[in-house]
């Protein structure tokens, strides 16, 4: 089958930037692909339709002719695996050092930058601001100290473990976090808005409005 013919299929919402890290790498590998809306704000991961194709109910998730992945890191790392081995590494080390960084996305990106966007978005009563706030400003004052020394996270190039980071710390103004404290930060992400395949978060335009502090992370 010609990929000209392959069903490849990104479930998603433009709000989300952990789809945009799949957006992101599907661009930059070049591969066609459709894209359906999941309206996540009013219950449709938990559709019986979506939670049989994802039993944890979150996007995004991929479908890439018989096969489906979930969970934006773990997309990452099918597709470097499969269409582009250049975004991740053929040394034990080597991957040791991605998978250092996909995990930083997972839990230090998410506690802090993601979760205080998410409360300025749409004010989440389980989420305590104050402990998202102190965790975003840990994320982006580990993410200054490592950068001033490197354009990327690791490897002395660009790699999945950038594009994972990538996102929340680019709409890190949505959470009222102070981006602009930390230089290198803000030059790393123009490093990657440079890369060939870089797409900006496509949010609504009333979101996008709202957001006056964060307009170059959106399209």
């Amino acid at each position: 089958m010609t990929d000209a013919q392959h069903t490849r299929v990104l479930y998603d919402h433009p709000m989300s930037a952990n789809c945009q890290k799949i957006h992101m790498m599907l661009a930059c590998l070049g591969l066609p692909y459709e894209n359906i809306f999941v309206d996540v704000l009013n219950g449709a991961t938990k559709e019986n339709g979506f939670t049989q194709m994802n039993p944890m109910q979150q996007i995004p998730v991929l479908r890439d002719g018989a096969d489906t992945i979930s969970d934006s890191q773990a997309i990452l790392v099918y597709l470097a695996a499969q269409y582009g081995p250049e975004w991740a590494d053929n040394t034990p080390i080597g991957m040791a050092k991605i998978a250092e960084w996909l995990s930083f996305a997972t839990k230090e990106v998410s506690n802090g930058p993601q979760m205080a966007r998410l409360w300025h978005l749409t004010g989440e009563d389980s989420i305590d601001i104050d402990a998202a706030t102190a965790a975003g400003l840990k994320v982006l004052t580990q993410l200054q100290s490592h950068l001033e020394s490197k354009k990327w996270l690791c490897l002395d190039r660009p790699t999945i473990a950038d594009i994972a980071v990538f996102p929340y710390i680019a709409t890190a103004r949505d959470g009222k976090l102070p981006l602009d404290d930390y230089p290198a930060v803000c030059a790393w992400l123009e490093r990657i808005r440079a890369l060939p395949g870089y797409r900006p978060l496509e949010g609504s335009a009333e979101m996008a409005d709202k957001y006056q502090n964060s307009k170059e992370a959106y399209a």
